[in-house]
């Protein structure tokens, strides 16, 4: 297994931008679904994309939002990848101008398999935590035997992932990619210096 990479999600300032990049994050995730805790408005996402480094992916979160919205997102924050987070059909996601990641929440009851090939023209599939209210963002795990063995494109693990759990999470499951938010948060939408650390310094034990 190769470097395991690292996305943080839920970025919603600066700061927090900066010091991500400074520690080697692969790519960092905008939020633009307004219920959520650590939506961020458009505006002010372009202006923190703006000063960020070309060696840093920005992934841009949306939750069934209509495609004339992920249009115009997309082009005034100009980021690289479109994650869709909510009930999006494939027919739907293939429309995206931009890469796309697809979300599949694990512990609903659907057949992750079936699920998986429906949405095989992803760039990426993330599992994240299944909660009946929410579309992600719940910090909770989730059983990680549910996932299938064989998943065609390159898999993202997201759902309660922290330092301290997240060693054991990379060699249960061999994700090609990490997403992390509230486990390395002081507070929803505002990221903790130190566990940004401790998380990275974890996940780069395991490089090889």
């Amino acid at each position: 297994m190769g470097r395991v990479r690292i996305k943080f999600c839920g970025i919603t300032n600066l700061q927090d931008a900066i010091e991500s990049e400074r520690l080697g994050v692969d790519a960092l995730g905008f939020v633009f679904y307004k219920p959520s805790p650590r939506y961020i408005d458009p505006l002010v996402a372009a202006q923190i994309i703006k000063k960020l480094s070309p060696f840093v992916s920005t992934v841009g979160l949306f939750v069934n939002a209509t495609q004339q919205e992920v249009s115009e997102i997309s082009e005034l924050t100009k980021i690289d990848v479109v994650q869709y987070h909510g009930d999006e059909s494939p027919d739907y996601c293939e429309s995206s101008s931009k890469p796309w990641i697809k979300a599949l929440r694990v512990g609903s009851g659907e057949d992750l398999v079936k699920e998986v090939r429906r949405f095989r023209n992803a760039k990426a599939i993330l599992f994240d935590s299944y909660d009946g209210e929410r579309y992600g963002g719940t910090g909770a795990l989730f059983d990680w035997s549910l996932l299938p063995k064989k998943v065609a494109c390159p898999t993202i693990l997201a759902g309660g992932l922290n330092a301290k759990n997240v060693v054991e999470a990379i060699r249960r499951v061999e994700p090609f990619c990490l997403d992390v938010s509230g486990g390395i948060e002081a507070s929803k939408g505002i990221k903790d210096r130190v566990k940004m650390e401790d998380f990275v310094e974890e996940v780069n034990k395991l490089d090889i």
